[in-house]
C-alpha cells in the first residue's frame, strides 16, 4: 500500500451502489456556473460585511477587503486549474484527497461542509431582518421565516438541479438590479466625511482612518471575507456541468470579476452615503443607508428592501446546492454515512439536501445570531482555503505532468499568496470570535474522530474521488 493511502481500507460495493448515487449530467454551462458563483456570494453585498465597520472602521474594513479580495482572486485562479484537471463533485475534498491523502481530503471536505451548512442559517437571519424591516406578515419573531426558507428552497432543489440553477440565475439577476439601483441612488449622496465618522479609540495605531487601530484591521478580515465567501463552491457542480474542463475556469473567474466590482461599490457608497457609524451593526444596511441619506422613507429604499431579498434568497438557495453536493461526495466515498448520498428519480441527493437543512434551521432559530453564524462559517471556509491552496502547490510539485486544461497565472506563486492570506484569516477568526472558533473546532474534532475510528476502514474505491488512489495503489503493487 502506498504511503498516501496507508491506514485506510476499502470495502467492495456492487454496481448498483453508484447507480443509486448519480447526479444529472450536462445541466449547467459556463453562464449558469458564473451565475451560481455570484449567487453563492451576493447576499454578502446586502448584509454581513458591514459588521466589519464596527470592528475596524471604514479604513480597517477597506484594508481587510483589499487583502481578502487578493486572497480570493488568487485562490479562484488556483481552483480554476484544479477544477479543470479534477472535475469531481467533491471539489475541494477531491483536490485535497489527491494531494494530501484521505485524512487531508476528509479534513478539507469537513471544513467546506461546515461553511456551507452554517452559511444558509446566517443568511436566513438576515432574510428575517429584511422582512421585519418591511413589517411584512406582522411577525414579532423571525423563526417562521427561517422555516419557510428551508422548506421552500430545499423543496425546489429536490425537484431538479437544472430547474434550480436556472431559477438561481433569475433570482440573482434581480438582486444585481437592486444593487445597481442602490448605487445610482447613493452616488449624489456620497460624502467622504461619512466614511470616517467613527470616533477613534486609544488602541495602537488608531486614527480617523482606522479608528480601532491595527487590531481592528485584523478583526475586520472576517467581514471582508463576506464579500466573497462561497465563490469557491462553483467546482462542486463539476459532475453536472456540460464541459467542466472548459466551463469551470470561465464560470468561476467571471463570477469573481462581478463580485469584485460590487464589493468596491458597496463599501464606498453605503458608508459614504449614510455614514459608517449608522450601518455598522445593522441587519439590513442598504435600506437603512438609503433612508438615512434621503431623510426618511423613500421608494428607492422600499425597492431595494423588497428586491434585496432576492440577493439573500439567491445566496441561501445556491449554498443549499453546495452543501448537498459536498455531503453527497463525502458520503458516496464512505467518509460519512453512505445512505446520505442516495439520489432519487430526479437525480437529486434528497437526504444530503434535507439533513443539513434541518440542522441549519435549528441553529438559526435557536441562536438568531447572524454574526456568530457568519464567524463559524468563515472559520470553516478559511481552514478549507489553506488546505486547497496547499493542495494546488503539492500537485504542481508532485504531478507536473497532470493534464491541466487551464493553468493558474503565476503558478504556485499565485496560490502561495492565497495560502499566506488564508492562514492570516484563520488567525483573525480566533481573534474576533473565540466562541465561534471553539464551536467549529469542536465539530472538527468529532468529525475527525468519526473518520479515524470508523469510516477510514470502510471507504468506497469506486467513488470518483477515490478511483485514482485505487489505480495508483494497484500499479504500485504490480510493480
Amino acid at each position: 500500500m502506498s504511503r498516501k493511502n496507508a491506514h485506510v481500507g476499502y470495502e467492495q460495493v456492487g454496481q448498483e451502489y453508484l447507480e443509486h448515487r448519480q447526479l444529472k449530467r450536462g445541466a449547467a454551462g459556463w453562464v449558469l456556473l458564473a451565475g451560481l458563483g455570484v449567487a453563492y456570494v451576493i447576499s454578502g453585498d446586502f448584509a454581513g460585511w458591514n459588521f466589519g465597520l464596527a470592528e475596524g472602521g471604514w479604513g480597517g474594513l477597506l484594508i481587510a477587503t483589499i487583502l481578502m479580495a487578493t486572497m480570493y482572486t488568487c485562490m479562484v485562479f488556483g481552483l480554476a486549474e484544479l477544477a479543470s484537471a479534477i472535475p469531481v463533485a467533491g471539489a475541494g475534498y477531491g483536490f485535497a484527497r489527491r494531494a494530501l491523502g484521505p485524512l487531508g481530503g476528509f479534513a478539507t471536505g469537513t471544513a467546506i461542509l461546515i461553511e456551507y451548512a452554517i452559511a444558509p442559517a446566517a443568511i436566513s437571519t438576515f432574510i428575517g431582518g429584511y422582512i421585519e424591516a418591511l413589517g411584512l406578515f406582522g411577525l414579532t419573531s423571525s423563526w417562521p421565516v427561517y422555516l419557510a426558507c428551508y422548506v421552500i428552497f430545499v423543496g425546489i432543489h429536490l425537484y431538479g438541479v437544472g430547474e434550480a440553477l436556472r431559477l438561481t440565475l433569475g433570482i440573482t439577476a434581480l438582486a444585481v438590479v437592486a444593487l445597481v439601483v442602490f448605487v445610482i441612488a447613493m452616488v449624489p449622496k456620497f460624502d467622504a466625511d461619512n466614511l470616517f465618522d467613527i470616533v477613534p479609540n486609544t488602541a495602537a495605531g488608531a486614527s480617523d482612518f482606522i479608528p480601532f487601530g491595527y487590531a481592528g484591521v485584523l478583526a475586520a478580515l472576517v467581514y471582508g471575507i463576506w464579500f466573497f465567501l462561497a465563490i469557491e463552491g462553483v467546482p462542486l457542480a463539476a459532475e453536472e456541468a456540460r464541459d467542466p474542463r472548459k466551463d469551470m475556469p470561465r464560470g468561476i473567474i467571471t463570477g469573481m470579476v462581478v463580485l469584485l466590482v460590487f464589493a468596491a461599490l458597496m463599501l464606498v457608497f453605503t458608508a459614504g452615503g449614510a455614514g459608517s457609524s449608522v450601518i455598522a451593526e445593522s441587519d439590513n444596511p442598504l435600506p437603512l443607508a438609503l433612508r438615512t441619506a434621503f431623510g426618511g422613507d423613500t421608494w428607492v429604499a422600499d425597492f431595494v428592501n423588497y428586491v434585496g431579498l432576492a440577493g439573500l434568497i439567491a445566496s441561501f438557495f445556491s449554498i443549499v446546492y453546495a452543501y448537498s453536493r459536498q455531503l453527497f461526495a463525502l458520503s458516496r466515498a464512505g467518509y460519512l454515512p453512505r445512505f446520505l448520498s442516495v439520489t432519487g428519480k430526479r437525480k437529486t441527493p434528497y437526504l444530503a439536501l434535507t439533513v443539513p437543512g434541518i440542522i441549519g434551521f435549528l441553529l438559526a432559530a435557536i441562536t438568531q445570531d447572524g454574526a456568530l453564524l457568519i464567524n463559524i462559517a468563515v472559520f470553516g471556509a478559511t481552514v478549507s482555503y489553506v488546505l486547497m491552496m496547499l493542495s494546488h502547490i503539492v500537485l504542481r510539485v508532485r504531478e507536473p505532468g497532470l493534464d491541466r486544461p487551464y493553468r493558474t497565472p503565476g503558478g504556485i506563486g499565485t496560490t502561495g499568496v492565497a495560502l499566506v492570506l488564508a492562514v492570516t484569516a484563520v488567525v483573525a477568526t480566533f481573534f474576533v470570535d473565540k466562541l465561534a472558533a471553539a464551536i467549529t473546532a469542536g465539530i472538527f474534532v468529532v468529525a475527525i474522530a468519526y473518520f479515524w475510528f470508523y469510516s477510514r476502514h470502510r471507504l468506497v474505491a469506486s467513488a470518483p474521488e477515490e478511483e485514482f488512489a485505487a489505480i495508483q495503489q494497484a500499479e504500485e503493487e504490480l510493480s
